[in-house]
C-alpha cells in the first residue's frame, strides 16, 4: 500500500505527541486524541495495536493511559506506518512473485523493487524524536 490511509494518519499524529512528551508519565488517551484531534474510540484501536508491537506501553485502571514503548529516537516512522498499514508495497508482485506470472521477464519489476527499496529507506531513516522536535 502506498498511499497512506487516515488510519495511518492518525497514529503518525498520536505517536508523534507522544513522542514529545517527557516519557517518565502516562497520558490519557483522551487527552492524547483531543490534542491531535483524533476521534478517541479510532484512536484506542490503533494504540492496542502499537501496544502490542511495543510501540507504546498501555496502563490500565486509575491513572490509566499510555507512553511510548521506547525512546523516541529509537522508533521510526517506518514502524509506525507498517505497524498500522501494513507492509509498503508499490505492486503486489514485489511481495509475491507468484501473484504474477510476468515477474520473471517483466521489465518493470526491479523499478518497483527499487521504489520499494526508497520508501521504505526513507521512512526508516526518520525517527519520532526529529518528528517530535519539528512539530
Amino acid at each position: 500500500m502506498m498511499e497512506l490511509t487516515r488510519k495511518g494518519e492518525y497514529a503518525i499524529r498520536g505517536i508523534v505527541y507522544l513522542a514529545g512528551k517527557p516519557m517518565d508519565k502516562v497520558y490519557l488517551l483522551s487527552d492524547i486524541a483531543a490534542a491531535v484531534d483524533v476521534p478517541p474510540t479510532f484512536l484506542a484501536k490503533i494504540f492496542q495495536q502499537f501496544s502490542k508491537m511495543g510501540l507504546v506501553k498501555s496502563f490500565r485502571g486509575t491513572g490509566g493511559g499510555f507512553m511510548l514503548g521506547r525512546a523516541p529516537e529509537n522508533i521510526t516512522l517506518l514502524e509506525v506506518v507498517e505497524a498500522v498499514e501494513g507492509p509498503i508495497v508499490p505492486n503486489r508482485c514485489v511481495v509475491n512473485p507468484s501473484e504474477c506470472n510476468r515477474s520473471g521477464y517483466c521489465n518493470v519489476h526491479p523499478v518497483w523493487a527499487q521504489v520499494q527499496g526508497k520508501v521504505r529507506g526513507v521512512l526508516e531513516g526518520v525517527t519520532l524524536k526529529e518528528l517530535a522536535a519539528g512539530a
